[in-house]
């Protein structure tokens, strides 16, 4: 039966019989107890376990809500468990609320990856000779977002592996255990609540382990499509900074033959401008001046930045198979015959 009520947290914490400060509102994670009660802080939600009953406190969130009211009950009701036997309710409370919590993580995590998945193909696209800037600052707010999921999952499994490392915690957690008296038979008649809460919580540690490796494996993919972004960037770089350097070696080499036309275009008088034609052979031996050398700096060029080709390297001879069966008869008598001379041995 899930119902809501609303009481004054004076009210509330003298009836379960708690302090004060066991209901205050932090955005932390913990699992503690405290008078025969379970209390869970999982960042907004927060709840108290009994060997009766379940408090949610304050919930205000519509997922939250939804979850109360479609899953909660079944969970609680022990529908769809694997173990034969029923288990007690505080068991069943804990497992709901953690399941809860690593589904609300693994929703994150598969609402993350299609969108960095996305950006990151559109970025390394080797045609585009220029990275979007918006696809940028899309890929830092997701970037952003992965790495707060990060925190919460190891602090999800730090407040875990910080009860599965006390095994008086543990005893704590099994709250039927020490209230009823049937439940007491059953633990000694070969079932271990202790032991079944351990399991429970180890289940839930590898899945956050699990959803943690995921995560880093979409950060490695993150880090290792920036270097890429950074190699095509540095390329195309490299190659408007080779245009720029061409194009330079071509003035210089007209601006050097361009000093014949300076010189005939003085105000100096000659018998040269009385022919017809010395105009044409002053342009052409300017042009092909300017054209060999710039062909001549060009090669100069290609030969100091085009990385050399690898040496050849001979193949390396193997030693004849007598030569390998001597060595070994070698240390095959050193090893047979340690208290013979060393001419003995020379002579085998």
């Amino acid at each position: 039966n899930i119902f809501t009520i609303e009481k004054k947290k004076t009210e509330l914490y003298q009836e379960l019989g708690l302090q004060a400060r066991d209901l205050r509102f932090q955005h932390v994670m913990s699992i503690a107890t405290r008078n025969n009660r379970i209390i869970m802080r999982m960042e907004f939600l927060k709840a108290v376990i009994t060997p009766e009953f379940l408090l949610i406190l304050d919930y205000r969130n519509l997922s939250l809500e939804q979850w109360l009211l479609k899953e909660l009950a079944s969970q609680l009701a022990g529908e769809g468990q694997l173990v034969t036997y029923s288990l007690p309710f505080e068991f069943r409370a804990i497992e709901a609320i953690l399941q809860y919590w690593i589904s609300k993580l693994q929703g994150r995590l598969n609402t993350l990856q299609p969108q960095i998945l996305e950006t990151l193909e559109a970025l390394v696209d080797p045609k585009l000779l220029s990275v979007d800037r918006s696809k940028l600052h899309i890929l830092l707010q997701n970037g952003k977002s992965l790495s707060e999921l990060e925190t919460d999952v190891k602090v999800f499994k730090e407040t875990i592996l910080k009860i599965l490392d006390e095994e008086e915690v543990i005893e704590e957690l099994c709250l039927s255990k020490w209230t009823d008296p049937q439940v007491f038979e059953e633990s000694t008649s070969g079932i271990d609540h202790a032991e079944e809460m351990e399991l429970l919580l180890e289940n839930y540690y590898r899945q956050a382990e699990d959803l943690l490796n995921e995560a880093r494996e979409l950060r490695v993919l993150i880090d290792d499509s920036e270097s890429i972004i950074f190699i095509n960037l540095d390329s195309h770089r490299n190659v408007m900074m080779r245009l720029n350097l061409q194009l330079t070696m071509g003035t210089f080499s007209v601006s050097l033959f361009g000093l014949i036309g300076v010189a005939f275009g003085m105000n100096l008088e000659s018998s040269l401008e009385e022919d017809s034609r010395i105009f044409w052979l002053v342009t052409g031996i300017m042009f092909l001046g300017s054209g060999l050398v710039w062909r001549r700096l060009l090669s100069f060029l290609g030969r100091h930045l085009d990385p050399p080709l690898p040496p050849h390297v001979p193949a390396v001879l193997k030693k004849s198979q007598p030569a390998a069966g001597k060595v070994e008869m070698k240390t095959s008598a050193k090893g047979d015959t340690f208290g013979l001379s060393r001419s003995t041995l020379t002579n085998q």
